[in-house]
C-alpha cells in the first residue's frame, strides 16, 4: 500500500484493538481483498486514497460506522477531528494520525502526521476494558438452586444475592443454604460477602451432591481425602511428563517460505487465539522433544486450520502424518478439506475407512509403507496392525474423547516416540487448564471467527406451522435445512409428512444404518445442493461443516442430552449467514430435567457458549477423559473446580524443592 496516497482504516472495535500495527501491515493485501468481497470486513474497514470520489460528509458517516469518536484534540487511536475542509483521524491500525483534505466531493491530499505523546492510551484502555469484559467469571449464569462450593464450609445451595448494611456500609452477599444442624428442622444460612467470592465455585459433578452442615466435620474429611488423591495423581502426571521429556527426535524445519506460502492460502484472517495456538504448535515441533498438545476450541472456531498447518510442517520436514477421526463421515469430510487445501503442493493424501473398497485400501497401505503417501486420514482403521508407515512423524487425533480404551492405549505408546496433536470441542475449565498446562501442552481457542454470528435459538412446543415457516424461509434465501428425528424406524414416515407440509422442497435421509456408500453419496449430494432438507438422526453431530445449511429443526428435543444438543446446533452457523435453530418438544412428555436442559441451551446463545454449556454438562466429561476414571469419585465429592484447584496446588508442591518447603 502506498504510504502517501492510500490508507486503510480499521474499525475501532476490540477484536482489532488486540492486534498490533505490524499485524495490519503484514496482512494488508488480504485485508484489502476481504474488505472488497467479505460482508464482515466491508462493514469494518474502509480504504481511502488521493483522488477518490467521496464527500466529507460520506467519509464522516463512514468513520461513525467504524466506531470512531469525534474530539477537539486527538489523544489516541479511534478519534478524529474536523477543521475546515480537512479531517484528521488516528486509525487503529496505524501508529500515527493522518490528515485527509477534501476538495469538493473528492480527496485531494492525504498527509501522515506526527504521533503525539498521548497516542495509544485510548487503544490500551479499550483493550483492557474488553479483556476484563471477556474474562469468564467462575460464577457466570448463576441461578437460584445451583450448588455452590465454599472452600471452608462445603457444598450448599445458592439462594440469591442480598444486600445488608454493616458498619453503615451497604454490602452485597451471596446467600447459601446448608443442611439443618442435628435436632433442628431449619436450614442453616451462610452469607458470603462479595469481596470473598473467590472462596466460592460452581459445583460441577456427575452426581447430585450431598449438602453439608456448617458445623459438621464431613467436609474437612472429604477435602483431606481428595487432597491425598490429588497428590497421588499429581505424582503420576509428573512421572509421565518426566518420561516424555527424556525422549528426543530431530526438530522439524523452522518456519520458512514454503510454510508461509501454505499459510497465505488460508482465505480468512486468523483469530488471536488461533494464531497463538499455531505458534505454540510450531514452537513444540521445532524442539527436539516429541509434542503432545491438546487444542481445545468451540465448534467452528478453527481447530482444523491449526491441524493443517502442523501437517504441512511435518510433511515439509520429511515426515508422514496420520489424522484419526471417530467416524467415517468425518474422515471423508477431512479428506476433502485436506485435499483442497494441499492441491497446489506436491503432497499425496490417502484415506482409510469403511467407505473405501478393499482394493483401494490395499493400494493406500502399500503406498504408506513405501512412503509415497504423505498424509493418511481415517478412522481407528489407521491403528490396525497391517498399517505400516515408512516415516511417521505426527499423529493428529480429532475428538480424542470419542475413541475407546484400547485405542487410547495405542495413543499412549505413540506419544513416547512421535508427535501427537489432539483436537477437542469439549471445553475444559480454567482451573484444570492451570493444573495441567505445565504437564501437557494445552491451547485454548475461545475467540470466534470475526464474521461468525450467534445462532438464533428457539425452544418451542412442536407445531407444524413453525416447521413449515422455518423450512420455507430458509429455502427462500437459497439455504438448506437439517431436520433431526432420532428414530430410524419412523424416519421415512417423517420425510413423507414433510414432503406434504412443504411440497416444493427436495429431501434426503441418512441414519446410522445407512450403508457406507449410500451415506457418502447422500452427504455429498447435500453438500453439492442436490436437495434442500436432510432428514436425519443424530448422525449429523459428527463434525459436518456445510456452510449453506443454516437452519436446524430438532423434533422431540427433550430426548437429547444438553452436550449433544449443543454439538448438533454447532452444525449450522458455519459461515457469515445468520443461522436459526428450532428445538421443538412435546409439552405432554417434557420432564423437569429435559426442560432445564433446553432452557440452558436457549440461554447459551452467545458465540463461545460451549464454556457455559460445559458448566452444565460437558466439563466433567472432558475432565474425566484427561484425569481418568479413578478421579471421578473425588471430583464428585468436592466438585470439579475445587478438585482442579487442589490438584494444581499438589502439583506445585511436588515441583517445589523440599528445602524451599521446609524454609517456608
Amino acid at each position: 500500500m502506498g504510504k502517501h496516497n492510500k490508507i486503510l482504516i480499521a474499525a475501532f472495535i476490540p477484536i482489532f484493538a488486540e492486534r498490533d500495527v505490524l499485524w495490519f501491515v503484514e496482512n494488508d493485501e488480504k485485508i484489502q481483498r476481504l474488505a472488497a468481497a467479505d460482508p464482515f470486513w466491508a462493514k469494518r474497514a474502509t480504504i481511502v486514497e488521493e483522488g477518490m470520489r467521496i464527500s466529507m460528509s460520506e467519509f464522516l458517516r463512514a468513520l461513525d460506522e467504524l466506531e470512531y469518536e469525534k474530539t477537539q484534540r486527538i489523544a489516541g487511536e479511534g478519534e478524529f477531528s474536523v477543521i475546515g475542509g480537512a479531517v484528521t483521524v488516528f486509525p487503529l491500525n496505524l501508529d500515527h494520525p493522518v490528515r485527509i483534505e477534501f476538495l469538493g466531493n473528492s480527496i485531494e491530499k492525504i498527509t501522515h502526521c506526527e504521533k503525539e505523546e498521548t497516542g495509544g492510551e485510548r487503544k490500551a484502555h479499550l483493550l483492557k476494558k474488553e479483556m476484563l469484559k471477556r474474562e469468564i467469571s467462575h460464577l457466570h449464569n448463576l441461578k437460584e438452586g445451583d450448588f455452590l462450593v465454599h472452600i471452608d464450609h462445603g457444598i450448599g445451595i445458592f439462594r440469591g444475592i442480598t444486600e445488608r448494611i454493616s458498619d453503615a456500609i451497604k454490602r452485597r452477599y451471596y446467600v447459601l443454604e446448608y443442611a439443618p444442624p442435628h435436632g433442628r428442622p431449619e436450614h442453616d444460612t451462610l452469607y458470603v460477602p462479595e469481596d470473598q467470592v473467590k472462596k466460592l465455585s460452581l459445583y460441577i459433578g456427575l452426581e447430585q451432591p450431598t449438602i453439608h452442615r456448617l458445623s459438621g466435620t464431613t467436609w474437612e474429611h472429604a477435602k483431606r481425602k481428595v487432597t491425598e488423591d490429588a497428590q497421588i495423581l499429581g505424582k503420576e502426571l509428573l512421572e509421565l511428563y518426566a518420561k516424555r521429556t527424556q525422549a528426543t527426535r530431530a526438530p522439524y524445519l523452522a518456519y520458512g517460505s514454503d510454510q508461509r506460502e501454505f499459510d497465505s492460502i488460508f482465505e480468512h484472517l486468523e483469530t488471536i487465539d488461533q494464531q497463538k495456538a499455531i505458534e505454540e504448535v510450531f514452537a513444540d515441533m521445532e524442539k527436539d522433544q516429541p509434542m503432545d498438545r491438546l487444542i481445545c476450541g468451540d465448534v467452528g472456531f478453527g481447530k482444523t486450520e491449526v491441524a493443517l498447518r502442523a501437517a504441512f510442517k511435518a510433511v515439509h520436514s520429511g515426515k508422514q502424518v496420520a489424522l484419526l477421526c471417530p467416524t467415517t463421515v468425518l474422515a471423508d469430510q477431512h479428506f476433502e478439506t485436506f485435499a483442497k487445501r494441499f492441491e497446489k503442493f506436491p503432497i499425496t493424501i490417502g484415506i482409510l475407512s469403511r467407505f473405501e473398497s478393499k482394493t483401494a485400501q490395499r493400494e493406500t497401505l502399500a503406498k504408506l509403507t513405501k512412503g509415497t503417501v504423505d498424509i493418511v486420514i481415517g478412522t481407528h482403521r489407521v491403528l490396525s496392525p497391517d498399517v505400516q508407515f515408512k516415516n511417521i512423524g505426527l499423529v493428529i487425533i480429532d475428538e480424542e474423547q470419542r475413541f475407546g480404551v484400547r485405542q487410547k492405549e495405542t495413543f499412549k505408546k505413540l506419544r513416547e516416540s512421535i508427535d501427537v496433536l489432539s483436537l477437542s470441542a469439549t471445553p475444559i475449565p480454567r482451573t484444570l487448564y492451570l493444573a495441567l498446562s505445565g504437564l501437557r501442552g494445552i491451547s485454548v481457542i475461545n475467540t470466534p471467527p470475526p464474521a461468525r454470528q450467534p445462532i438464533e435459538t428457539f425452544v418451542l412446543p412442536y407445531d407444524k406451522t413453525i416447521v413449515k415457516k422455518a423450512i420455507t424461509e430458509e429455502l427462500a434465501r437459497k439455504g438448506q435445512v437439517y431436520f433431526l428425528h432420532n428414530r430410524i424406524e419412523t424416519l421415512e414416515a417423517v420425510r413423507r409428512s414433510l414432503e406434504e407440509l412443504v411440497p416444493g422442497a427436495r429431501y434426503g435421509t441418512v441414519h446410522g444404518r445407512t450403508g457406507e456408500l449410500a451415506l457418502r453419496r447422500t452427504m455429498h449430494d447435500f453438500k453439492d445442493g442436490k436437495f434442500d432438507v436432510l432428514v436425519a438422526t443424530t448422525i449429523i453431530e459428527n463434525g459436518l461443516d456445510l456452510k449453506n445449511a443454516n437452519t436446524l429443526i430438532v423434533e422431540d428435543a427433550g430426548r437429547l442430552g444438553l452436550a449433544q444438543a449443543y454439538q448438533i446446533r454447532g452444525r449450522i452457523g458455519r459461515s457469515d449467514k445468520k443461522a436459526y435453530a428450532y428445538f421443538l418438544y412435546s409439552a405432554q412428555k417434557l420432564g423437569d430435567i429435559a426442560r432445564k436442559r433446553l432452557e440452558a441451551l436457549e440461554e447459551a446463545r452467545e458465540l463461545g457458549s460451549g464454556y457455559f454449556i460445559a458448566q452444565r454438562d460437558l466439563e466433567i466429561r472432558g475432565a474425566g477423559n484427561i484425569l481418568g476414571k479413578k478421579q471421578s469419585g473425588a471430583v464428585n465429592q468436592v466438585g470439579l473446580n475445587l478438585y482442579c484447584q487442589i490438584l494444581n496446588e499438589a502439583i506445585e508442591r511436588l515441583q517445589t524443592p523440599k528445602e524451599t518447603i521446609l524454609r517456608d
